[in-house]
């Protein structure tokens, strides 16, 4: 039986620049191979041939996507062993507790001719530079679109119950959690379920319910309580011995999007745009925040100052979006560098060495 593939990303894109949660995502791993070496250098394909080979052996790994690039993984782990390969370049520079103990560098630039590389210094150079470039400016406008965002959660904190709101999230904990707890500590980790990428915003939050029993979709506007209801909950399930898993916003990495505790089998998740999604299976189950928490009328009352602080969001938003994709066609360029001067016979040696290291690690 092959085993599955859990999709998240540990690093993104956001209105606070380049936020990362590798630290969360890598806790606890008794053995960690960190990659080194260029872009273009095959970190990406080495980590999914890794992945792929565990998968078909029947062991369930985990996917850390690259909020850069649309194709390409940042990590992948193998919880159960504890085991997991990342990549170690900018801008998720990862920093060993235990080098030679848990960590182990594998370096890539071996295999690359250094002379081919030196014939193209200014450009390489250059194009560091851009792609640099093009990164802060998708910052900084994501930035724009935030102040925008909240502009608009303004109008909906104005016309909120927040004694309602504190009544449902209490309903909520009773209903998930009851009296039960576990007398484990619990394990908390921290982790984006989407992305602003270079394709614009991707979410994986089919994938990590697939196996939840109770999904609960909370529907509201912005500034309607969604993120401080989720993170009430995921303080109830960790108070309670549970390990829960938090998904941050992709946007503004200081909300909680998600929270999945599958101990107790449940997620609960904003399930709005740009992840809106409806109840498909007949445990699913809504929470109306906006009819039970928002004043009755309100997305009438202010249709124009809502439309006015809306569109500068989305605007803005899809701006930043296109510097992520100039930044990607930059990064494309710079790669094609890399790749004339790699010889990826030697990487296919690496790939294969590190392969049988991490199956005599799990045992098969």
């Amino acid at each position: 039986m092959r085993g599955t593939i859990q999709n998240y990303y540990a690093g993104g894109n956001t209105a606070k620049g380049f936020y990362s949660l590798y630290d969360s995502a890598l806790e606890g791993l008794d053995r960690l191979f960190i990659l080194k070496g260029g872009p273009g250098t095959g970190k990406s394909s080495l980590m999914k041939a890794v992945g792929q080979k565990m998968v078909s052996k029947g062991i369930d790994i985990e996917y850390l996507h690259c909020s850069s690039d649309n194709e390409s993984i940042d990590g992948v782990i193998l919880p159960k062993y504890r085991v997991g390969i990342v990549d170690g370049t900018a801008p998720h520079v990862i920093e060993p507790k235990a080098p030679g103990v848990i960590e182990e560098y594998v370096n890539l630039g071996v295999a690359w001719d250094s002379e081919k590389l030196q014939k193209h210094k200014s450009e390489i150079l250059t194009l560091n530079q851009q792609i640099s470039t093009a990164f802060q400016t998708a910052y900084d406008t994501f930035a724009q679109s935030l102040k925008a965002h909240d502009d608009l959660e303004d109008i909906y904190i104005s016309n909120m119950d927040f004694n309602e709101a504190n009544e449902l999230t209490n309903e909520l904990i009773e209903n998930l959690y009851g009296e039960e707890s576990s007398e484990k500590q619990a394990k908390v980790k921290h982790r984006f379920l989407g992305a602003a990428t270079p394709n614009g915003a991707v979410d994986f939050i089919q994938n990590l319910t697939a196996d939840i029993g109770k999904r609960y979709f909370i529907k509201g506007r912005a500034g309607s309580g969604k993120s401080t209801m989720l993170k009430k909950i995921a303080a109830a399930g960790e108070e309670r011995g549970f390990d829960v898993e938090v998904y941050h916003c992709g946007f503004d990495p200081h909300s909680v999007d998600m929270v999945i505790v599958r101990e107790k089998d449940f997620a609960i998740f904003d399930s709005t745009a740009p992840h809106e999604y409806f109840p498909d299976r007949a445990s699913d189950e809504i929470v109306d925040m906006y009819t039970r928490c928002i004043a009755t009328g309100t997305d009438e009352k202010f249709a124009t100052e809502i439309e006015e602080a809306t569109k500068p969001y989305k605007d803005k938003m899809k701006e930043g979006i296109s510097y992520l994709e100039k930044a990607k066609a930059l990064r494309d360029e710079l790669e094609d560098y890399y790749i004339k001067a790699m010889d990826f016979t030697k990487v296919e040696e690496m790939k294969k060495e590190l392969i049988e290291e991490i199956e005599q690690l799990v045992g098969k």
